[in-house]
C-alpha cells in the first residue's frame, strides 16, 4: 500500500481568485481596505503569521468572520476555478498504483465541492480539511489521520504541497514531501517547477 497526499489550493487547483475575493469581502465588512491578490496569496500560507490577526485584526477568527467567509466562499468558490495544467494527467497516471488523498487547510465540504467541480474528486479516497482535525497544518494531525485511515506506514507515503505549512506537516509526521512552485508561493529554493519533475520525484521515492 502506497499513499500520495496532496494539498489542494495552489497544488491541485488554482483557487486564488476566490480566496482573494472572499478575504477582501470579510475585510470590507469589518471596515478594512482591500489587499492585492498576490499579497494575500503570499501571506495566507505563511506559517510565521497569525492569519486572523494579519487579515482581520483579531487574535482568533471570530464567529462573524467565519460566517462572512463561509457564506461568501460557498456562493463563489467555483468561479474562476481550474486545475493546474498537467494535474489531470498526473492523477490519472497515479490512481492505479497509489491510494490518493487530500490534506487541505480549507473546509472539507468546500474541498470536495471544488474537486468534484474540476472532475477529480472521485479519485481521492480521503479528503480532509481543517474541520476534520483539532489542529490544521503545519501540525501533523491531518497526516496521521490519513495514514491511520488507510493503515499505511509513513515510509510508504508522500505529501505534495505548495507551502511550507505542507512541508512542515509532513516533516512533523516523519513523511517524505515535495514542495511545488506553481501555486500561491514563490519559493526561491528547494521547490520543483513542473509536473514532469514531480512525477520524477514520486518515482524516485517509490522505485
Amino acid at each position: 500500500m502506497r499513499l500520495i497526499m496532496f494539498d489542494m489550493d495552489g497544488t491541485l487547483i488554482d483557487s486564488g481568485t476566490s480566496i482573494t475575493n472572499t478575504i477582501n469581502h470579510v475585510r470590507d465588512n469589518l471596515g478594512f481596505g482591500k489587499l492585492e491578490k498576490n499579497y494575500i496569496l503570499e501571506k495566507v500560507n505563511d506559517p510565521n503569521i497569525n492569519a486572523a490577526e494579519f487579515f482581520y485584526g483579531t487574535k482568533d477568527f471570530t464567529k462573524q468572520q467565519k460566517v462572512l467567509f463561509e457564506e461568501h466562499y460557498n456562493a463563489n468558490c467555483l468561479r474562476d476555478l481550474e486545475l493546474y495544467e498537467g494535474i489531470q494527467k498526473l492523477v490519472d497516471d497515479l490512481k492505479s498504483d497509489f491510494t490518493l488523498a487530500v490534506a487541505t487547510n480549507a473546509n472539507s465540504f468546500f474541498a470536495k465541492k471544488m474537486l468534484d467541480h474540476v472532475g477529480i474528486g472521485h479519485h481521492f479516497k480521503t479528503i480532509l480539511g481543517y474541520d476534520s482535525v483539532v489542529k490544521a497544518k503545519p501540525h501533523p494531525e491531518m497526516v496521521y489521520k490519513i495514514l491511520d485511515e488507510h493503515n499505511i506506514q509513513k515510509e510508504n507515503a508522500q505529501l505534495i504541497g505548495d507551502s511550507h505549512k505542507d512541508i512542515m506537516a509532513a516533516d512533523n509526521a516523519g513523511v517524505d514531501s515535495v514542495l511545488v512552485n506553481w501555486g500561491f508561493s514563490n519559493h526561491e529554493k528547494d521547490a520543483i517547477e513542473t509536473i514532469a519533475d514531480l512525477e520524477k520525484r514520486i518515482k524516485e521515492k517509490f522505485s
